[in-house]
């Protein structure tokens, strides 16, 4: 009988594994961290290899415990299901299996100028048109054709065949089919600035443009379908890979949100806020993304997207960085002794900025410091970043959607903050939710891969396994959230375009 479903959260600075059963529990999870390199300003990379070896760990270790635990055989497993960090790209060997250069990490910049070059031609438009997507360093394209432009040779033999790419779950996917099966799915595919969403193929005039051989790229399918099985000699057991996903597009469909208008913002390594707008893929007025949100059953259902590249990233930077905080719940009880920032403004352009600014060349800025400002106060300004930008995107969402947005469900591991999603819910004026099982991510890719194989029957039994764990208000007055704001957008400017390029 099989009783559970494996999900694996590869993500941008760990690899997490967890093992839900039908109520959808999660009953054992790993997580562990990953080296990031950044060999130049602005640069962010990967080791794909050790990049897989932490997440086949994890998987090994959530099912070794489960052994322990609760004497789990292999045979209990019913699937697996993978989500990942999206626009980070790898390419590999396709005899070896070796990757030829690090990955490039969704957060580098080193293809700005590129994209700005594709601007400056007017090619943005005809992107956007057949993408959904602006002509930015964030999505794949552009990074593979970086590599394909500097290793030597390695176009040449990519056009032979014998250069595979692909996007974190399609390299998961070959890894853990022993190199038999080269894939993606919609969502995935539709982040990489090479795919048509429209048309649902590889869009061929965009694959010419960057100089991409089309053999390279991996066969596109539905998020929820039956891929290929483990293999035996990688993984130790043969179970079924039957789903793959995008880990924003996992997070929507695993805080439930089928229905179009509702919402979510997933608080990671970055915020990434969605709003499901159904069959009909909605155009932003606002520069927020136009993407696929899920692959289900033939059927495409889209979203509108505001991407920030900086989240729980600024925690992270405050403690390795900084060293301002020795952990990430520190920071909670450091700004939660003041009762604001002192008038400290902290903008975390770091890697630029995203929605809805898109501006390549910003750079962090922290302004309105005086000599009273203290640690506490720029934690208590590093959370308020992270809110503000979520406002960000919300004002353009609901102008595009035409509604305003009562409530905003929420995920991912800074969500656990009680002060961070309190100041979200005084910043924003509405109600903001949070699950009881946070890691709505893995859950999604648990969900669709139990719909693939039969162990879930439809998105009505899912639901019911969807709980509340706690629901913020707004305690703020609208002249408060008035007021700060205007204070972040002025801090905002100040950041933006600080890198100076010719003619920009």
């Amino acid at each position: 009988m099989k009783k559970y479903i494996l999900a694996l959260d590869q993500g941008t600075t760990s690899s997490r594994a967890i093992l839900y059963n039908h109520e959808a529990k999660p009953l054992v999870s790993k997580n562990n961290e990953f080296p990031q390199y950044y060999p130049r300003p602005g640069w962010v990379e990967h080791d794909a290899e050790e990049l897989f070896q932490c997440q086949l760990k994890v998987m090994q270790e959530v099912i070794d415990k489960a052994k322990e635990s609760f004497n789990l055989s292999y045979e209990e497993i019913a699937a697996i299901g993978i989500t990942n960090q999206r626009e980070t790209v790898v390419l590999w060997d396709k005899a070896t299996g070796k990757p030829v250069y690090h990955a490039i990490v969704w957060q580098c910049r080193r293809t700005a100028e590129l994209c700005e070059d594709l601007c400056k031609k007017g090619l943005d438009e005809v992107i956007r048109e057949k993408t959904g997507l602006l002509a930015d360093a964030y999505f794949s394209g552009t990074k593979i054709k970086w590599i394909l432009d500097t290793v030597p040779g390695l176009r040449e033999r990519a056009k032979k065949g014998e250069i595979l790419a692909g996007t974190i779950d399609s390299w998961l996917i070959w890894k853990l089919s022993g190199g038999t099966c080269h894939v993606t799915d919609v969502t995935n595919a539709s982040r990489t600035m090479l795919y048509n969403i429209y048309l649902l193929d590889w869009d061929v005039d965009l694959l010419e443009l960057l100089d991409i051989p089309l053999c390279m790229l991996p066969e596109v399918k539905d998020s929820s379908t039956i891929y290929c099985n483990t293999d035996k000699g990688v993984c130790g057991f043969s179970v079924p890979i039957s789903a793959a996903i995008g880990d924003q597009q996992s997070a929507l469909f695993g805080q439930g949100c089928f229905g179009k208008g509702d919402a979510k913002n997933t608080y990671g390594t970055g915020c990434f806020l969605l709003m499901n707008t159904g069959s009909i893929p909605v155009v932003s007025q606002n520069r927020l993304l136009t993407t696929i949100a899920l692959g289900l059953k033939g059927e495409v259902t889209y979203a509108l997207e505001g991407s920030i590249f900086m989240g729980g990233a600024t925690i992270k930077w405050l403690r390795d960085e900084l060293g301002l905080i020795s952990s990430a719940p520190e920071i909670d009880s450091l700004a939660e002794s003041v009762s604001d920032s002192n008038g400290a403004v902290l903008v975390p352009a770091f890697t630029g900025l995203g929605s809805p600014y898109w501006d390549m060349y910003a750079r962090g800025t922290l302004v309105g410091l005086t000599r009273g400002v203290k640690k506490a106060h720029i934690c208590r300004a590093a959370l308020d970043a992270i809110c503000f930008q979520v406002k960000d995107v919300i004002n353009c969402m609901t102008e595009d959607a035409g509604h305003s947005l009562t409530t905003l469900k929420v995920d991912g591991g800074a969500s656990v903050s009680n002060i961070l999603m309190q100041i979200q819910s005084d910043m924003l004026g509405t109600q903001v939710v949070r699950p009881k099982n946070v890691e709505t991510t893995a859950l999604g890719a648990a969900f669709l891969a139990g719909l693939a194989v039969g162990f879930w029957k439809d998105k009505e039994e899912l639901l019911s396994c969807w709980e509340t764990d706690k629901t913020f208000s707004p305690v703020k007055d609208e002249r408060y959230r008035d007021e700060s704001y205007h204070q972040w957008k002025r801090a905002v400017e100040r950041s933006r375009k600080w890198i100076e390029v010719e003619d920009l």
